[in-house]
Parts: C-alpha cells; sequence; structure tokens
C-alpha cells in the first residue's frame, strides 16, 4: 500500500470529509481538471454549511491554475468570501483582480468599496462607490439592474458620509438617491434625521417624488420624538418599527420551560439589558440604581453588549453588579436562553427602540416580568415588554391608551440619578467668551431635538431680553449656520449665539453654573441634561405637553420643588422666559431655591427611589413565582 496516500476506510468521518475536500481543492489547482461551476456549486454547499475556509481555498487554487473568460467571476465569488472571513486585505485584492481581468465590473466595484471602508480608507471606498454611481460603459452588471447598483452605491456613500459626520455630503447622496427611487423607507428614514441633525427645517422636507406622508411613517421613532408630540403618531411608529424589523416568535416563552426545570426560588433576581452601560447619558445615570439594591433580597446581574470603552464608569457599573453576561457577538436567541436559564425574575429593558437596542432578545420572554425603563421614554410596542416605570406626572392616565406597556407608578420621579457625579473647576464666563454682565439663556440639549418652532420661539425671547445671549453646544457647522440665518429673521445678530464646544463630562457640569436658566426643548424634553443642570442648581424652563417624553423635564422640576418652571403651551413657555430674562433677580431667587433645598428634593433622594422601586419589583417577582409554582 502506498502510505503516502490515505485509506479513507480507516477515517473517520470527519476526518474522511477532510481528505475529500483536501483532494478536490488539490484538482482545482491543476489546470482544466475542475469546471468553474462545479467550483461554484460545491463552495456554495461548504457555504451554506459555515466551511468558509475551505471554500476560500477552493477558489484561491481554481483561479491560480486555470484562465477562462469567467475567472473574473470566480475572483468575485472569492473575494466575497473573504469578506465574510474577514479578511479584508485579501479580499481587496480577488476584487482588484476581477476588475483587473474585466475593469468594468460593476459588483465587485461595488464590494472592493466596502472592503476598503473595512480597511480604514474611507476616502477610498467613497471613489469606488461614485464610479458605481457614474456607471460609465462599459459596465457589467451580471444580470442586476443598472438603478439597482446605483442605489446601493449612493446609500452606501450617504451611510458612510453620515458616520464621517459630513452631513452635507451625505444629505446629497440621500436626495440622489431618493430622486431614483421614492420609495425607500430606510433612506427615508435617515434623510429625516440628518436634516434634524443640521437644523435643516423644515424637517419634513419633500424630495422629487416622496410625499410627506411618505416621510412621516418612514422617520424613525427617535427622529419622531423630536418632531411630533402626538403619542398616537408615536406609536404608529414604534409598531410599524416591529412589525418590520423584529421577529415575530412564535414559541413557548422562554422563561416558562426554564422555570419548569428548575423553579425560580431564592433572591430576586433582576437583570438589566443594555448596550449603553458605559460612557452615555443611561450609563451616567444609572450607577447608584445598581449599587443600592438591597442584597439581601435582590441578585443582579447586567447582559449587556456595551462598548469596553475604558472608562472609570463604565468600571464602576461593573463593579456594582454580581454579575456580568457579556452578549456581544452573541445572537438574539443564544441571548435569551442564557437569561432564562439563569432564572432572572425581572429583565429590565435599558434601550427601548434606541440605536443599537436588541428587542429580539425580549420577544422570546427569557424573563416573566420585562419592564422598559429610562432609555426611551415612550411606548416601544415590543411584544413581551408589558410594563413600564413611570410617575404620574410623566405617564397621565390619558396617556394609557397610547402605551403597550402597563406603568409602573413610582410616588415621586421615574427618572434615577447619580449624586456622586464628579464635577469640574468652577470656570469663568470669560473662558468661554460669555459677557459678564447679560443674562445667559443655555441649552446644551442635541442639535436634533432643536424644532423650528421651539428655536424660533427662543429668538423671540432674545429680541424681549435686552443685551441677552443663548449658550448652545457646538454641534456641526450646517445645524450652526441653520441657526444664524434663523436669528437673524429675528434682528439677533450672531454674537449673540455662543457656542460651546464639547468636553468632557466634569468640565460639562461645572459649566452649568454660568448660565442663568436653561431652555428646555420641546417635545423631546430634556432627560440626563435635565438632571444635570438641576443638580448644578441651575434653574430650567420645561414646555410639558402630551407625550411621556415631551413631560420629563417636568417631572424632574414638579419634584426638585420648582413646579412654577413648568408651562404648559408654546405661549406661556415663551411668556415665562422673557419674564425670568427681564428679572435676573427671578432667576437668581430659583438658583438659591436649589442651592439650599435642591439636593435634599425628592428627585435627588435616590435611596428612597430605590425602596420604592424594589417594592414594586419585590411583589410582581414573588406573585409570577406563585402563579408559576416557585
Amino acid at each position: 500500500m502506498d502510505m503516502s496516500q490515505p485509506d479513507l476506510k480507516t477515517l473517520t468521518a470527519s476526518e474522511a470529509q477532510a481528505a475529500a475536500k483536501a483532494e478536490l481543492i488539490a484538482r482545482a489547482g491543476k489546470p482544466g481538471q475542475v469546471s468553474l461551476a462545479d467550483v461554484m456549486e460545491t463552495a456554495s454547499a461548504w457555504q451554506q454549511a459555515g466551511q468558509l475556509e475551505p471554500a476560500a481555498q477552493l477558489y484561491q487554487a481554481w483561479i491560480a491554475a486555470n484562465d477562462s473568460p469567467l475567472k473574473p467571476l470566480a475572483c468575485y465569488n472569492w473575494g466575497t468570501i473573504l469578506g465574510a472571513l474577514r479578511r479584508a486585505a485579501e479580499a481587496e485584492q480577488a476584487y482588484l483582480m476581477a476588475l483587473q481581468l474585466k475593469p468594468g465590473f460593476a459588483q465587485a466595484q461595488l464590494n472592493l468599496g466596502h472592503q476598503r471602508e473595512h480597511l480604514g480608507r474611507v476616502e477610498e471606498a467613497l471613489a469606488c462607490w461614485q464610479a458605481v454611481v457614474a456607471l460609465q460603459a462599459p459596465f457589467e452588471t451580471m444580470g442586476v439592474d443598472v438603478l439597482s447598483l446605483r442605489l446601493h452605491a449612493l446609500n452606501n456613500m450617504a451611510r458612510l458620509l453620515e458616520e464621517q459626520r459630513r452631513y452635507e455630503e451625505s444629505q446629497a447622496c440621500m436626495r440622489q438617491s431618493l430622486m431614483l427611487k421614492a420609495d425607500q423607507s430606510d433612506v427615508l428614514q435617515h434623510y429625516v434625521h440628518i436634516r434634524q441633525k443640521q437644523c435643516d427645517w423644515p424637517v419634513y422636507q419633500p424630495v422629487g417624488e416622496v410625499t410627506h406622508n411618505q416621510l412621516l411613517r418612514s422617520t424613525s421613532l427617535l427622529a419622531t420624538l423630536s418632531a411630533s408630540d402626538d403619542p398616537a403618531v408615536q406609536l404608529m411608529i414604534a409598531q410599524r418599527f416591529v412589525h418590520e424589523k423584529v421577529l415575530a416568535y412564535k414559541g413557548k416563552p422562554l422563561h416558562e420551560t426554564a422555570a419548569a426545570a428548575k423553579p425560580r426560588s431564592g433572591k430576586i433576581k433582576i437583570g438589566y439589558l443594555s448596550g449603553d452601560l458605559c460612557m452615555h447619558a443611561v450609563g451616567l445615570l444609572t450607577p447608584e440604581l445598581f449599587e443600592l439594591h438591597d442584597r439581601e433580597r435582590f441578585e443582579v446581574t447586567a447582559f449587556c453588549w456595551s462598548r469596553e470603552d475604558g472608562s472609570a464608569q463604565r468600571a464602576r457599573i461593573l463593579k456594582a453588579m454580581d454579575q456580568h453576561v457579556r452578549l456581544a457577538g452573541v445572537d438574539d436567541q443564544t441571548a435569551a436562553r442564557l437569561i432564562a436559564e439563569a432564572g432572572i425574575d425581572i429583565l429590565v429593558d435599558l434601550q427601548g427602540l434606541t440605536s443599537g437596542a436588541r428587542p429580539n432578545i425580549l420577544v422570546q420572554r427569557p424573563a416573566p416580568i420585562q419592564v422598559s425603563y429610562l432609555g426611551l421614554p415612550a411606548t416601544s410596542a415590543i411584544p413581551g415588554v408589558d410594563w413600564i416605570i413611570a410617575d404620574r406626572f410623566a405617564m397621565p392616565e390619558d396617556y394609557l391608551p397610547y402605551c403597550t406597556e402597563k406603568p409602573i407608578y413610582l410616588p415621586h420621579c421615574y427618572q434615577v440619578s447619580d449624586r456622586q457625579r464628579v464635577i469640574g473647576a468652577r470656570p469663568t464666563r470669560a473662558q468661554y467668551g460669555l459677557p459678564e454682565d447679560a443674562f445667559v439663556f443655555c441649552s446644551f440639549n442635541n442639535n436634533h431635538k432643536f424644532s423650528e418652532e421651539m428655536f424660533r420661539c427662543w429668538m423671540r425671547v432674545l429680541s424681549a431680553v435686552q443685551g441677552s445671549v443663548l449658550w448652545l453646544l457646538a454641534d456641526n457647522a450646517w445645524a450652526k449656520a441653520n441657526m444664524l440665518r434663523v436669528a437673524a429673521e429675528y434682528g439677533v445678530g450672531e454674537e449673540r449665539l455662543i457656542f460651546a464646544p464639547r468636553v468632557a463630562p466634569p468640565e460639562y457640569l461645572a459649566r452649568f453654573v454660568l448660565a442663568d436658566l436653561v431652555l428646555d426643548t420641546f417635545p423631546y424634553n430634556a432627560g440626563t441634561t435635565a438632571s444635570d443642570c438641576l443638580w448644578m442648581n441651575t434653574p430650567m424652563l420645561t414646555r410639558a405637553g402630551r407625550s411621556y417624553i415631551s413631560r420629563m423635564a417636568g417631572s424632574l422640576l414638579t419634584n426638585v420643588g420648582l413646579p412654577d418652571l413648568v408651562t404648559y403651551s408654546l405661549a406661556e413657555y415663551e411668556q415665562r422666559a422673557i419674564q425670568i430674562g427681564q428679572q435676573p433677580a427671578r432667576a437668581a431667587s430659583y438658583r438659591r431655591y436649589l442651592e439650599e433645598h435642591g439636593h435634599a428634593s425628592p428627585l435627588f433622594d435616590i435611596p428612597g427611589m430605590v425602596r420604592d422601586l424594589e417594592a414594586q419589583f419585590e411583589s410582581m417577582a414573588l406573585a409570577a413565582r406563585q402563579r408559576q409554582g416557585g
């Protein structure tokens, strides 16, 4: 027997399969031994079985040994497999080979752009896609219509440019795409939100054959919260997203299966589900919530896919947990199973439908009680999320018909806060270019929360309060230009709009002492920002509306003891802002009140808030255990 060749009869099944693969790859590496059709069929089968590495080797061997008019196709397929293996540099070379053999190969050009993006070469990626948009003949489209290729290229350009914060260029690509095809819900969603980010009013600006109704229906829930105070519209948008993006789950709730195998007992287990437990608004508010849970009665676990940002905030949050289950890279089914097997009684979702959320975990019902909290102050409409933490100001009775969750009402403010925030050195007005003797209105909310209606109101306030200035967050050049343009319409000089750079949290907190009155946004109220300014003893004026999110700041002000700063119409808000601006002593009296009483108010009684929440959780969890025989 030739001992150099294995006897397949003596090998295990897996060894035999590996030997057969190696033999076929070796044959493909000899000219004319294996047809490209056979290579494609075999490689496809291996790919479907998750065997990407041998599929890549098969193409590589065939390409090296064979010359054929179809070789560009083989190079393209090889590149897609290498891309799936995340070997971007090798995939780039495969696509370049395809394009060298067939310079007008559109799909290879598109995919080359993706690999160059993965390699961090942004301008080269954009150039690849721009070449496809131009579609200069001769161009090989492999049976795909030219329109689809152009849209693919334009939409990827828009996405990458938006990620690079090149908003004007990104919006131009979106408009070009929508002119070619109006019915693109994902593009419309980004088009609306990028206009919000730039304060490009009116936000709902039709383009081509796009209708106002299409823009409204395609708006993301986050963007809708800035655009409409109508809770029915917010519910509709949440339900549309769930219908289109969230998988329907028809299986038995995972918590029931887990409880049947191992009934729940002992301490009540709370799980916090989030990708924002780091330097994020949610991560800045919640550490004391986790730290103050009564460990005699509760066990606390983070189920988390947050970025490991290396911050002290991230470290503090993880230290406050009894367990930390890392879900980054874990698929939704496995994640839900891990939660169910951990015997979690109450799963608190801290994201809802915000960026990075994973609602497909929640629909499998890995916990008997699933609660929405903090990350999305609105209904999520996620099946399986039956409760939402609220207070009676933020969520009045007439809001309930527009919310798929039932309220867990806390007796005071729903929003947890952190009393251990690190505060920087006290700055001076001169450091930030603020006039020493001017009344300083301030809004450090993100620019996408600025509605045209509210900004025009602010300009009327500045016009009425002589010498006053408005201190804003410097977010992007286009937002600044658009705000200055509107200001000019009211005769407000650009020197009266002062833009502050983004800074680290301690310095950001310290700056609030320089403002006389914070002006809240509407309908998307300040959340973390409102807590920050009140903690720094700076008064805030808000306008409360019909929706949960438009009543957030009103809840905070009521619980800190300043209901006088809650208004209920645009006219009342404008009048109150002018009154306070023209009477600086009034603003100073609000500050004195906060300095003397604010930190002792119910708003910042975090131990009390945690006890109130635990009382609700304990009652619910014990009742659920009793129903399940635990």
